[in-house]
């Protein structure tokens, strides 16, 4: 007989090793199926071998009928189809969980803030590096460099000096599944950056800074809890309504590309999306925003 629990510790650490995977998918991965095995345990189920189809479903209503939203449950049902493949690719019975539904999610827009809005947040954070402080220059370059590049707040945090070329203003990013990317920035960006690592930077760096580019106040490499608070703060007086974490920032910066002519494979390559159906959501957003402008200016709308 297989342990239910020593073979989700198996299948964990074989897909940490094996695929790639970002630690925050892992712990995704980790929690739906440690969610799981509690479950089949309640049911009298602690084998591996036990599994079938229907246990997967009763958890799955239970998660719908305590008010998981369709996201949780379609994720969910990802990480068991994951992991009865690799079940049985072990030997370990039939694929249970190969027929498991996953639940249309659908797809809000994003936040998208306007160039004016955009305007104001930066000149709110070069007014406040206006006198040097370390910790606002530090803030209106990572504002700039997320607005620029269009990259995720994890990716922010583990950019280190080197990956930096102010020649080509491109830096160098480490994403989703260990893959690598160069995106660019501009001379907005590029300028404050500069201050942030002359001036800003020695301010706050302590021996156990290392080479990371972006620093907390103690010293440490910046953790992403800080930037959630620093686009909460500065999305919170920007027109719009929606979620104000620095990814409003990445859509922001795509919404912008598209509307100024960028072709779609060439923002998908800049955001580092596997799927071109991924990016895609910001046409959407284009559509929208043409349509109201549309109902709002043409006299016959």
């Amino acid at each position: 007989m297989a342990s239910l629990d020593e073979q989700i510790d198996a299948f964990l650490r074989a897909i940490d090793l094996e695929r790639g995977l970002s630690p925050n998918t892992v712990k995704a991965y980790a929690a739906d199926l440690q969610g799981f095995a509690n479950f089949a345990e309640e049911q009298g189920v602690t084998d591996a071998d036990e599994l079938d189809l229907e246990l997967f479903r009763d958890w799955l209503w239970r998660a719908s009928e305590t008010g998981a939203a369709p996201a949780t449950i379609a994720r969910r049902a990802a990480s068991a189809r994951s992991f009865t493949a690799w079940l049985q690719r072990r030997g370990y019975g039939p694929d249970a969980a190969r027929r498991l539904k996953s639940p249309k999610t659908g797809r809000s827009l994003p936040r998208v803030v306007t160039n004016d809005g955009m305007h104001g947040i930066f000149d709110h954070l070069h007014a406040l590096a206006a006198g040097g402080d370390p910790k606002a220059l530090r803030d209106l370059a990572i504002i700039e460099l997320l607005y620029a590049s269009g990259i995720r707040v994890s990716e922010c945090c583990s950019l280190d000096l080197g990956d930096l070329d102010f020649e080509r203003r491109t830096l160098r990013v480490m994403g989703k599944g260990s893959k690598e990317r160069v995106a660019p920035f501009g001379a907005p960006a590029a300028e404050a950056l500069r201050d942030w690592i002359q001036r800003g930077r020695p301010a706050l760096a302590k021996p156990r800074s290392g080479d990371a580019l972006f620093l907390g106040v103690r010293g440490g490499r910046v953790d992403p809890r800080s930037i959630y608070e620093l686009t909460r703060r500065e999305l919170e007086a920007a027109p719009g309504s929606g979620p104000s974490g620095p990814h409003a920032l990445r859509h922001t910066a795509a919404t912008h590309l598209l509307d100024g002519g960028a072709d779609l494979r060439s923002v998908q390559e800049l955001l580092g999306h596997a799927s071109l159906g991924t990016t895609q959501i910001y046409t959407h957003v284009s559509a929208d925003r043409l349509k109201a402008a549309y109902q709002q200016a043409h006299p016959r709308a």
